[in-house]
């Protein structure tokens, strides 16, 4: 089952590089686009459907948005799943290969529709600069366009923005360095309210800055189950006290 998904998430990714002669998009980060353009991708489409069905359903405590790093709780992560959130009445609305611009079009399109969640969970942008080459500017003005479009739908919901996990083997790799750029201007949408950043990366890393390769799966950018045993405790206490309705606590480091 998570070849079958790793398979998706590539599907997923040439939603930004496009096939053939299409080239990029040229999609904005903040604008609502489908997965595909013009003409999405119907696997896309199919599951931005049954997420739509899942929102109405309702009766959901804490909502996970995100891109595979997400989507992949339902596999590698699935016993961590079940131990930690199934309790909290959580739902995963991870999509493979996802950037902000498609996490706005489906937040914008019934994804938000029927649900009160006490908290959503936004793990977004890597895809963005790794697929989309977004610069850093641009990727945060695309987390900037989630982050408003939920207190827009979901006034009365905590949002838990997470930072940007690491990529990149080292500390100066290209793609650490941006995306350690975005998660300086994100932690900034932090208001002590309705907007907690929380930024848990250096648990993925080394002394040195170097990624800790017994948290990932073979393809060193997907976490393995440690990893997200590893995210589901580093993520505990911020979550509970904003289930709870309590002030917000620092940042795990």
């Amino acid at each position: 089952m998570r070849r079958i998904l790793v398979v998706m998430a590539v599907v997923m990714m040439m939603c930004a590089v496009g096939l053939g002669a299409w080239g990029r998009f040229n999609e904005k980060a903040d604008e609502p686009i489908p997965c595909g353009g013009k003409t999405p991708f119907k696997y896309w489409t199919d599951r931005h459907d049954a997420l739509v069905k899942l929102a109405k359903k309702g009766d959901i405590d804490v909502a996970f948005f995100g891109d595979s790093l997400t989507d992949f709780w339902a596999t590698d992560g699935k016993k961590v799943w079940e131990k930690e959130y199934a309790p909290l009445k959580a739902a995963n609305f991870g999509i493979g290969g996802d950037q902000t611009q498609y996490v706005i079009y489906r937040m914008a399109n019934g994804e938000l529709d029927g649900m009160k969640p006490k908290v959503v969970v936004l793990e977004i942008g890597t895809n963005n600069m790794a697929v989309s080459h977004h610069t850093p500017a641009e990727t945060v003005i695309g987390i900037k366009g989630v982050v408003k479009l939920v207190r827009e739908k979901l006034p009365e919901s905590k949002i838990l923005l997470l930072a940007v996990f690491p990529q990149g083997q080292t500390a100066k790799d290209p793609s650490r360095v941006d995306i350690d750029a975005v998660n300086k201007e994100i932690a900034k949408l932090d208001d002590g309210k309705m907007v907690t950043y929380l930024d848990f990366n250096a648990k993925f890393l080394d002394a040195e800055g170097n990624k800790l390769n017994d948290l990932r799966l073979g393809d060193g950018a997907h976490l393995s189950e440690k990893g997200f045993q590893v995210w589901a405790d580093a993520m505990r206490e911020t979550l509970a006290k904003l289930m709870a309705g309590m002030p917000q606590t620092q940042p795990a480091k």
